[in-house]
């Protein structure tokens, strides 16, 4: 499975644009000075208030032991979903901000 995940991994990377890629190694390379891994780490996103969209966010992190949480703006148009979850390696968090930027609206802080 993990070997799947590589495999895939890799092929959404290659057909990433250039400013993509280059966000990515430099979040890679910032994630290995700031942390020892295994490590906790906090994603947050916007996204517009849709229980679908919400639910498809939530179903990403499933039976990884994330916490997550959600809050709807002022005018419940858009909802910040705050997700804590223990993740093995900067690797696998730069997976899952790819696997959630397939969702229509969504923003990442």
């Amino acid at each position: 499975m993990l070997q799947l995940m590589y495999i895939c991994f890799t092929i959404i990377f290659i057909t990433m644009d250039e400013k993509t890629k280059v966000f990515y190694d430099r979040l890679k390379e910032e994630l290995l000075k700031s942390s020892l891994w295994p490590s906790e780490y906090l994603y947050k996103f916007v996204v517009p208030t849709d229980i679908e969209k919400i639910k498809q966010i939530e179903t990403i992190f499933d039976n990884a032991g994330a916490v997550i949480n959600t809050s709807r703006s002022k005018t419940g148009k858009y909802t910040s979903v705050s997700i804590s979850i223990k993740m093995k390696n900067p690797d696998a968090v730069i997976q899952k901000y790819i696997e959630v930027s397939g969702i229509e609206g969504i923003i990442s802080l």
